[in-house]
Parts: C-alpha cells; sequence; structure tokens
C-alpha cells in the first residue's frame, strides 16, 4: 500500500513538473537571450549567456529609444489602483452577500456568477461608447474601471467562499460586544481572509499587466499607453533587431515574476484552504 501511494505521489510530481518545465520554457528561453549577442542567439539559443557573448545593447536601445519608464509607470498605476478597488469593493461585497439577508441579494449573486461566465471583451463596443460619452478614452481612468469590473466577479466567488469559512461564534462574540459591523470587517474578517485575497490579487493582476486589448481600443495615447501596448509597438519597429525585442519582453515579464513570488505563499495557502473546504 505505501509503495502504491509512493508511485502514485511520484507520477503526480513527474507530471506536475513536466507540465511546470513547459509553462517556464519560453520564459527562460527569453531571459537566457535577452543578454547575449546575436550571434550568440542564434548560434546557441538555449546556452547561458557568458563573458564572451554578455551584452546589454538591447536594453539600452529600449530605455534609450522608447518612453519605457513612461508605459511601465501607467502600467504599474493601473494595476495597483485596479487591484486596490478589486479586493477591497470584492470583500465588501463577498461580507454583504454571505452575511445578510436581503431582497435581491439573490440575484446579485446570479449577475457575479454571470460576469464569470461571460468575458468582458463582448460588450467592448458599448465600453467604448461609454467611454466616450464620459470623456473617458486616452486616460488611464477607463481603463481601472474597465479592470475592475472585468476582476470583481471572480474576486466576490472566491472571498465569498472563504468568508463562510470564518466561525459565527467569532462574529457573535463581536456583535454581543458591541463591535461595530464596519470593525468587524475590517479588523476580524480581512485578516483571516488574507490567504483569499492574496489568491484573488494574483489571478487580477496578471491579465490587467498582461493584457492587450483595452489599452489598444481604450488609451492608445502615447502619454496612456501601459506597458504592453507600448512593447508590442517597439516590437513593430525593431522586428529585426532581437537583442532590442528579448529585452523588451524581459522588461514586461521580471515585474510580473517578482510579484507572483511576493505573493505566492498566500497564493498556496489560499488554494489549499480552498481545496481542504
Amino acid at each position: 500500500m505505501n509503495r502504491q501511494n509512493w508511485l502514485k505521489t511520484l507520477s503526480v510530481h513527474a507530471v506536475l513538473l513536466t507540465y511546470t518545465l513547459i509553462a517556464l520554457f519560453p520564459i527562460l528561453v527569453i531571459l537566457l537571450n535577452a543578454f547575449k549577442e546575436r550571434k550568440a542567439i542564434f548560434n546557441d539559443p538555449l546556452g547561458l549567456p557568458s563573458l564572451t557573448n554578455l551584452n546589454f545593447a538591447g536594453f539600452e536601445q529600449v530605455l534609450l529609444r522608447s518612453d519605457f519608464e513612461l508605459y511601465f509607470a501607467n502600467s504599474l498605476i493601473v494595476t495597483v489602483l485596479s487591484l486596490f478597488f478589486v479586493l477591497l469593493f470584492g470583500a465588501m461585497a463577498a461580507w454583504a452577500l454571505t452575511e445578510y439577508k436581503f431582497r435581491g441579494g439573490l440575484l446579485i449573486a446570479v449577475l457575479f456568477a454571470m460576469g464569470i461566465m461571460i468575458p468582458i471583451r463582448l460588450g467592448t463596443v458599448s465600453i467604448l461608447r461609454l467611454m466616450v460619452d464620459l470623456n473617458l478614452v486616452n486616460t488611464l481612468t477607463a481603463l481601472v474601471l474597465v479592470y475592475i469590473a472585468q476582476g470583481l466577479p471572480l474576486a466576490v466567488y472566491i472571498l465569498s467562499e472563504f468568508i463562510r469559512m470564518v466561525p459565527k461564534e467569532l462574529k457573535e462574540a463581536a456583535r454581543c460586544d458591541n463591535v461595530s459591523e464596519y470593525r468587524i470587517f475590517f479588523s476580524i474578517i480581512l485578516p483571516l481572509i488574507r490567504p483569499a485575497m492574496a489568491t484573488v490579487a494574483v489571478f487580477t493582476m496578471i491579465p490587467i499587466w498582461n493584457d492587450l486589448w483595452f489599452p489598444l481600443i481604450l488609451a492608445p495615447g502615447n502619454e496612456t499607453q501601459t506597458i504592453t501596448l507600448g512593447v508590442q509597438q517597439f516590437i513593430g519597429q525593431f522586428i529585426t533587431d532581437w537583442n532590442s525585442v528579448l529585452a523588451a519582453l524581459t522588461l514586461a515579464i521580471v515585474p510580473v515574476l517578482v510579484l507572483y513570488l511576493v505573493f505566492s505563499r498566500q497564493l498556496i495557502r489560499g488554494l489549499t484552504a480552498g481545496a481542504v473546504k
């Protein structure tokens, strides 16, 4: 029996490891070749950078011939603001839907569920018309509003499940001590669901940072371009300069990897807690 469990565990880990290597292989190739000369890229694309082929010309091209700092700042602003409001509004909505019974609560829950099933891009034309009427085209505000609407359904669904796991005795004890509902939510509920909020943050952050669709439609101006749109246009101009292309992709990928590593522990805790439930 022990041998069967060992073989089963080994096979599962082998499958997961294989999938991880396949998923990380393109990123690894980009990171390795971004620091090598053009000749070394084609001669040995899987080789590590060495002192003989180390080259930072691509990064110099990206930083000097594009507004990369502006693109990075725009993406950072949009991502941070969107995450903040998605987590805040998502937690508040999840708390209201799980803790209180009121008329229309089921309808609101169904609408959030539909938001998960129906891609927001299907409403691009209506969203564009709305932003034109509000005079928000070519503003970061338009992107933040869209990403909040995009991330809220999943946030409400995940956080609702975790809020239901909070013991009722804890909340009732706080109410017996005349603790306000706002304080219960911000001082008791939010700290207890931090793993779930980290999970929501990761699943929300990556699509926002990597999105090209809405920045191209709602904010294509030079002052409002995000890093994905800016890098895409840069690649179009320097398509034959592989050092610059790979350097631009590296600069766009690294922030997401860093943020993922920061939240990875909380993400695993959140997924594990959900699996146990």
